[in-house]
């Protein structure tokens, strides 16, 4: 996903924005929890996530620390495509944050750490009048109307809003604990009866054109346990469209007088699923609500989407990240009768892979230097008479080149480096967080039948890997191969791209033809299709030179079964510069090529003299740079 213009906006939400530590341990205590995902949160901020993810677009008013905490928020929001003009930065306040966990499908523990936080710090000269015109609708969150500070910034966004037309939504989003009504270690709780709560909503409610709540959130509104009466409460105070969501049974809509039963509103039912985690679904039933309703479809189609969004999240871990996207959604409700788990449903689970993927700017191409080489680094070493542990200094002499030629071409968005951790993780560190495409290797070298560097399981390797490293893998792969041979090779990788689905990293699967291969065009494109029969999608694949027509069957392959799949990147196998240009050419106008990771053709010839003393540090650069570039021209050349 990409930045969105927002010269006119669906919605602006206003309210909660702070970090959630998600339990990775589902089933354990929170005591007992030992490893923590950082997800974005908070009621308001998921909604805004989650319409940006059903197409409308979305802003947040609020307020994030000035830390890497309220830097991540920013970033992930951006990312989501949800406009951040107003997310301000509080130099004071720190970034809120909750801790949370899943014991059972019944209890979901979690701890909020808000006090003094930033987004309840908003000011009044944090609202913009024109920036509230601009919306179709002004959405706001339960929880900041409970302080004197955020109920008076809350009211003057409603009274900007209705006094330039546009719509005002109020997300009951009913916690006690916010309310200062339950102990800090009872986050958990949702309804509390309190009259002095209810007396303070009921004087907010006439100034919302839509009320969406749960049956508890209704009942704090509307003073009473029973669902109808406290229905007729709320109306008897506001003439706002009143959505109640049931849970399982669906929601129901009322657009008048309450009747006599709850069910001759405009309801539609839910979808049954079993459910992991009821965290964040009230949040995306919200978003898949004011889909409908802003699109101007109607209730019946509003509930449908909220019905179906909130359905995902109860079967996901997170909430803004479980939150699902247009095509995801329509696959869903297509097939939702058939589907009671979603996180276990393969199609599902890669749609909501694939287009859930964020990042700062789209990858047109890719202009990578790949030295992830190491069984090759040590043979140069071992033939200059040098210890290997000139390597990792040779490496880094390596990244000062791509850092120049990066610069100096403009490669914003499409400069790259494929490296290892064996000899390079100091070039790893240094090089992520800059928006590059940075593909790692975990192949052993050479090895065949494939085997993973580190033993034991990839899953947990990968673990321990920054999420913006692409997951390389070189196979050595031939679809006749002998059928012992084959099958070892296809398990392992197999196992590597359930590893990637669970880790979030994506995957460059390298498929090179053994040795003496007459067809490569054929074996290639074969091994394609056979990897996409068992199920594993590549994000990337790397392939070695093909003729057009190779290019063009591979590229069809990945049409027909993955067309989300970022695309083929060529790889180099020390071919001379001229001869990779010819093989550049063969790609002219097949779209699914992407661009190249080459490594040797570029730094061969410079490493090996540097190792062998014939030049030094500067002349090394000087001369990969050059290699480098005369790649990127040839590689331009041919677009």
């Amino acid at each position: 996903m990409v930045a969105q213009d927002m010269s006119s906006l669906d919605l602006i939400t206003l309210g909660r924005c702070g970090v959630d530590f998600y339990a990775d341990q589902v089933g354990a205590r929170l005591e007992d929890a030992t490893a923590f995902s950082k997800y974005l949160g908070g009621s308001s901020t998921n909604i805004a996530a989650c319409a940006a993810r059903q197409g409308l677009k979305a802003a947040l008013i609020t307020r994030v620390g000035d830390e890497h905490l309220g830097r991540f928020l920013r970033e992930q929001l951006e990312r989501e495509g949800v406009d951040t003009r107003f997310v301000v930065t509080d130099p004071a306040r720190p970034t809120a944050m909750v801790v949370l966990g899943i014991k059972d499908r019944d209890t979901f523990p979690l701890v909020f750490v808000r006090e003094n936080c930033a987004d309840m710090g908003l000011e009044l000269g944090d609202l913009d009048r024109d920036f509230i015109a601009s919306a179709k609708c002004v959405l706001i969150t339960g929880t900041h109307f409970s302080t004197e500070r955020v109920h008076k910034v809350s009211s003057e966004a409603l009274r900007l809003a209705r006094e330039q037309g546009v719509k005002t939504a109020l997300d009951i989003d009913y916690r006690p604990v916010l309310w200062g009504l339950a102990s800090r270690g009872d986050g958990e709780t949702r309804f509390i009866a309190n009259d002095g709560v209810t007396s303070h909503l009921q004087g907010i409610l006439p100034l919302f054109d839509l009320v969406i709540g749960t049956e508890e959130e209704l009942h704090i509104a509307g003073g009473s346990t029973d669902t109808l009466a406290a229905l007729r409460a709320v109306r008897s105070v506001t003439d706002a469209i009143i959505v109640l969501k049931r849970g399982p049974f669906g929601a129901t809509v009322f657009d008048g007088p309450i009747p006599d039963h709850i069910d001759d509103g405009v309801t539609v039912q839910g979808v049954n699923v079993d459910v992991l985690n009821v965290l964040g679904a009230g949040d995306a039933f919200a978003a898949g609500f004011l889909r409908g309703w802003l699109n101007g479809e109607g209730f019946e189609a509003a509930l449908t989407y909220a019905n179906a969004c909130g359905a995902l999240v109860v079967s996901r871990h997170g909430c803004t990240p479980a939150m699902p996207t247009v095509p995801e959604l329509a696959h869903y409700l297509d097939h939702s009768d058939t589907i009671a788990r979603p996180d276990r449903d393969a199609t599902l689970n890669h749609l909501h892979r694939v287009t859930t993927r964020v990042r700062r700017a789209p990858r047109d191409q890719v202009m990578v230097l790949a030295f992830d080489h190491r069984a090759q680094f040590a043979e140069m070493a071992d033939a200059a008479g040098v210890s290997h542990d000139h390597i990792p200094y040779l490496k880094q002499l390596l990244l000062r080149a791509t850092e120049n030629v990066a610069t100096a071409e403009g490669l914003d968005g499409q400069a790259g480096i494929l490296c290892d951790d064996t000899y390079g993780q100091e070039v790893l560190n240094a090089a992520t967080g800059r928006d590059w495409w940075i593909g790692r290797p975990v192949e052993v070298p050479q090895s065949r039948p494939i085997r993973f560097e580190g033993g034991g399981s990839i899953g947990s390797r990968l673990r321990h890997w920054p999420n913006e490293h692409i997951v390389k893998c070189l196979l050595f792969y031939h679809p006749d191969d002998d059928l012992a041979l084959r099958e070892e090779q296809e398990r392992h990788v197999l196992d590597l791209w359930r590893a990637c689905q669970m880790s979030g990293h994506e995957l460059l699967l390298e498929i090179i033809p053994p040795d003496g291969t007459a067809q490569v065009d054929d074996a290639v494109c074969r091994a394609v299709e056979r990897f996409y029969s068992l199920g594993v999608k590549a994000d990337w694949w790397k392939l070695p030179g093909l003729s057009r027509e190779g290019y063009l069957a591979v590229s069809a392959s990945i049409d027909k079964h993955d067309p989300y799949c970022h695309g083929i990147v060529i790889l180099g196998l020390d071919a001379p510069i001229p001869e990779l240009s010819v093989g550049f050419e063969a790609t002219r106008g097949v779209d699914r090529v992407k661009g190249f990771t080459v490594g040797r053709s570029i730094f061969g010839v410079p490493a090996r003299r540097w190792l062998a003393g014939e030049i030094d540090d500067k002349n090394c650069v000087a001369a990969v740079e050059q290699n480098y570039r005369d790649v990127i021209s040839a590689w331009r050349a041919s677009r």
